[in-house]
């Protein structure tokens, strides 16, 4: 009986190794190795009779021999027409859609062969009804990815032979027609192709070698390689080559480009080094040299930290060397540009947040860099930054504190304002009167105030002292403290009351002293160094109503009504007279003497000797339609805004002596072609007539034989931007913004000279090129259109003269699937010339890019033609060209 439950244990044994199909197989020792007396014949194997037999196996109480698996891991199997285990050869055939899972393999092709004994897999394909082969394998181990026509795998050392097989390794698509898996880490291919082309099989351009080593995610080693574009060997050829193939950032060299410059002679440009510092931050190490002496240096990151902040700074020094030393137009100057950029993400700290946003330098740099065409930038007056820091204190009353520095820069005086830093604390609104449940009704129960505190470093310079101890030696410091007071409440169910009380009070750190010298025989401004205050009130009501007034047409008609609503109101303000801060000096040495009061170099103003008295006058207005929707299902009619404000404003001094009332000052706007045409339009009106001198005088313009009112200003802009895709934005130009520019191409696209892999138009679809069909677009061709007009009127000594009147176009069309084109130009009406002017091809050739813009003319003319691969590990495959701007022009 003992020996009859040993073959019968034995006999289990065997079985579950031949049809277990979900669990590993035992290998006895192999001292201890027993051979079965018969090997069972070769079944197929469905799932639910392993379940049975499973199930019939009783545990064993006799000691089990220690036994050694002949697998190292579970085996799980799939295949559409059958799944045959051969226990004899100790081989499991998968036919059609099969599928293997051992360890970390995934295996799946048209036919899967595994000889469990020699520890071999193979896959291939397998032939259609048609008799073309199918089914193609796709062998995956780990993030390892390979699609050969067939291949042969031994699962224990790891190597393979693979026929015809298709990798991706990184931004790299690999075919070879033999390929040797020595481990996990290295391949050997022969004669391959690698390329960045999404068509392995049919690709544009591709690298042709004989020998290549690969080691997936980290390198590969080629031997004699050869580039062919179109099936078609060029002369380009390298004896060897070494790409790093890494998922992570590696540090590497930036290789230059070879320019020749107009004036600056042959350069080396955008050549460099690149830092991959960590996961979080990188750094670009780059610079330019020009033969005539010139030089740049660039320093470019990028920081990112998840669900935490991101954001960039570059840093750009140029030396500049005009003509040659000896020549009477020689010059030497150095500009720079500091750019930086940070954000917070909202959810990373609800109650504080961090923001930056950086640009200033030079107020020549985008005029005279070398390195970049902005010309929207060029032509932009005005650089600022501001970082801020803002931190809320979730209190009650709540408190909210934020730290600012700010900078504004004017390029054309070079005048430098900057605040370093302003400190604004505000406490909440606080409702002494009002009680906690229920709503605030009523002058008493809606009386509230808050505290408000401003604090200001204020620094004014020019481009030549920036940074230097001169600019923060007439620093000026101060505090602002306001208290307002104020409630609001009904009258008569229709007007809407608001009264108010402001209390300011300003300490100042740096205040003046005037007087007259008598031995110069000057009058001298002294500055007093030293704690001061002055403080004011003032008060203010206003009176307001909302009217509504409907013209009905009938519904029968196009337009069935027209709405009008209107807001008119009343303000009183009261300023008393604040005398005692101000003292006299003599003007001269006759003895004459005058006012002044000594806060008036403060950053928050000075207190006035004027007693005020004023009443305001506002209506603002809105004009809508209801018209008969063109779509005759539609029961409702449709809403138009015809108007959406026309206001007037102005006010009148009740204790001035003379010119009472101040000009009406009208604006106006409205959205047309269902809100893509935007129109502005504004005027200023003075009742009051004007002498010889250009000066108002206390007559009315009627009495001087003038209209009632003199038009002394208007001006109007319509802006409109539409598109073939709708409501979609034109292009956009982020760099320029960036910059100091404008969003739009009205001023042509940014090109950024070190990398010209980036397209100057915005995807008018969102589709890639390469997803786009073929075929000729018809009428659907993707276009965008952005157009600005501006007029403007000046008669303030009746010189009734047009100002400024110019139009400016931008305009961008994909003429076929992968050609684009675009345009921006103008035309100044006043100084009767074309505005700056620029046009833009570009040609998608799949993996590589090809565009030319050109400015035929102006203090901007410039061309650039550029052709290469758009992947950034080929980046410096390319070939470009160009004439930059006369810098001498301007």
């Amino acid at each position: 009986m003992h020996t009859n439950l040993f073959y019968i244990v034995l006999s289990a044994f065997f079985l579950t190794i031949g049809i277990q199909k979900n669990y590993g197989q035992d290998l006895p020792n192999k001292s201890l190795r027993i051979e079965a007396e018969k090997a069972p014949d070769s079944l197929i194997i469905k799932e639910e009779d392993f379940t049975r037999i499973n199930d019939t196996i009783k545990k064993d109480s006799l000691p089990q021999l220690e036994k050694k698996s002949l697998l190292e891991g579970k085996i799980k199997y799939t295949a559409e027409d059958y799944a045959k285990i051969d226990q004899k050869n100790k081989r499991i055939t998968l036919y059609n859609k099969a599928e293997l899972y051992y360890q970390d393999i995934e295996l799946k092709a048209g036919i899967i062969i595994m000889d469990y004994e020699k520890d071999e897999v193979y896959a291939g394909r397998i032939k259609d009804s048609t008799g073309i082969y199918t089914q193609l394998p796709i062998f995956k181990q780990g993030s390892n990815v390979i699609e050969p026509d067939s291949i042969r795998f031994n699962t224990k050392t790891k190597k393979a032979l693979i026929w015809n097989s298709r990798t991706d390794q990184g931004e790299f698509r690999v075919k070879a027609e033999l390929t040797k898996k020595e481990n996990d880490s290295v391949y050997f291919l022969k004669n391959a192709r690698f390329t960045t082309s999404k068509d392995i099989e049919n690709p544009e351009y591709y690298f042709q070698t004989n020998k290549i080593k690969l080691v997936p995610k980290q390198k590969v080693v080629t031997g004699l390689t050869n580039m062919v574009i179109a099936d078609v060997p060029t002369p380009i050829a390298i004896p060897f080559a070494f790409f790093p193939m890494t998922d992570t950032s590696q540090s590497g060299l930036i290789i230059p480009t070879f320019q020749d410059t107009r004036r600056q002679g042959y350069s080396l440009q955008n050549g460099g080094y690149y830092l991959a510092l960590s996961d979080y931050y990188d750094l670009a190490i780059m610079g330019d040299y020009y033969t005539n002496g010139s030089w740049a240096l660039r320093f470019e990151s990028s920081y990112a930290y998840m669900y935490k902040f991101r954001g960039n700074f570059n840093i750009r020094f140029e030396n500049l060397i005009q003509s040659e030393r000896g020549f009477p137009d020689y010059s030497k100057s150095k500009i720079y540009n500091i750019q930086w950029s940070h954000s917070q993400d909202a959810k990373s700290n609800p109650s504080s947040r961090f923001s930056a946003s950086v640009n200033l330098g030079s107020s020549t740099f985008f005029q005279q860099s070398l390195n970049q065409v902005n010309i929207g930038s060029a032509l932009n007056n005005n650089l600022s930054s501001s970082i801020s820091y803002s931190k809320t204190f979730n209190s009650v009353p709540q408190v909210n504190m934020s730290l600012t520095a700010t900078h504004n820069q004017n390029s054309r005086t070079q005048e430098i304002n900057m605040t370093l830093p302003t400190l604004q604390v505000s406490v909440d609104r606080i409702f002494p009167f009002a009680p906690k449940d229920g709503a605030k009704k009523g002058f008493f129960k809606n009386i509230n105030f808050q505290y408000n505190l401003r604090g200001e470093n204020r620094i004014s310079t020019t481009d030549s002292l920036f940074f230097k101890p001169e600019m923060f030696r007439d620093a000026n410091s101060g505090f602002q403290h306001s208290i307002p007071l104020s409630t609001n409440f009904k009258v008569f169910n229709y007007l809407s009351v608001t009264t108010s009380a402001n209390y300011n009070e300003v300490w100042s750190l740096k205040t003046i002293n005037r007087r007259f010298d008598s031995e110069s025989n000057t009058l001298v401004t002294e500055d007093v160094n030293g704690f001061d205050a002055f403080r004011t009130y003032n008060f203010s009501t206003s009176v307001g109503t909302t009217i509504y007034g409907t013209f009905n047409f009938g519904e029968t008609k196009k337009i069935q009504g027209i709405r009008h609503t209107m807001r008119p109101s009343v303000s009183h303000s009261y300023t008393p007279s604040f005398e005692q801060y101000f003292d006299t000096y003599a003007m001269d040495a006759s003895g004459r003497m005058a006012e002044y009061t000594r806060f008036e170099s403060g950053i928050f103003g000075a207190p006035s000797n004027n007693y005020a008295n004023n009443l305001g006058f506002n209506l603002s207005n809105t004009f809508e339609a209801k018209i008969t929707d063109k779509d005759s299902t539609k029961v409702e009619p449709k809403k138009i805004m015809l108007l959406n404000q026309l206001n007037f404003s102005t006010s009148y001094n009740m204790v001035a002596d003379s010119l009472r009332w101040n000009p009406v000052r009208m604006s106006g706007g409205t959205a047309l072609f269902d809100n893509k045409m935007n129109v502005n339009f504004g005027a200023t009106l003075d009742p009051y007539a004007i002498n010889a001198a250009g000066r108002r005088i206390n007559t009315w313009n009627i009495d001087n034989g003038g209209s009632l009112f003199r038009m002394t200003s208007a001006n109007m802009t319509i802006n409109y931007s539409l598109s073939s895709q709708g409501d979609k934005k034109n292009n956009e130009n982020s760099q320029g913004s960036r910059n100091g520019g404008r969003e739009d191409d009205l001023f042509g696209t940014n090109t950024d000279l070190s990398d010209r892999r980036q397209s100057q138009f915005k995807d008018n679809d969102g589709e890639d090129a390469e997803d786009k069909p073929t075929e000729f677009y018809n009428a659907k061709l993707p276009w965008d259109l952005t157009f600005a007009y501006s007029l403007t009127y000046g008669n303030n000594n009746r010189e009734s003269t047009i100002t400024g009147n110019s139009v400016m176009i931008s305009g961008n069309i994909d003429l076929t699937p992968r050609w684009k084109m675009g345009v921006s130009s103008g035309y100044d009406f006043v100084q009767q010339g074309v505005t700056f002017t620029q046009l833009r091809f570009e040609r998608d050739l799949l993996s590589w890019r090809m565009d030319f813009n050109w400015a035929p003319f102006g203090d901007f003319a410039s061309w650039g033609f550029f052709i290469g691969i758009k992947s950034s590990v080929l980046s410096d495959v390319k070939w470009e060209k160009r004439a930059l701007p006369d810098r001498q022009l301007r």
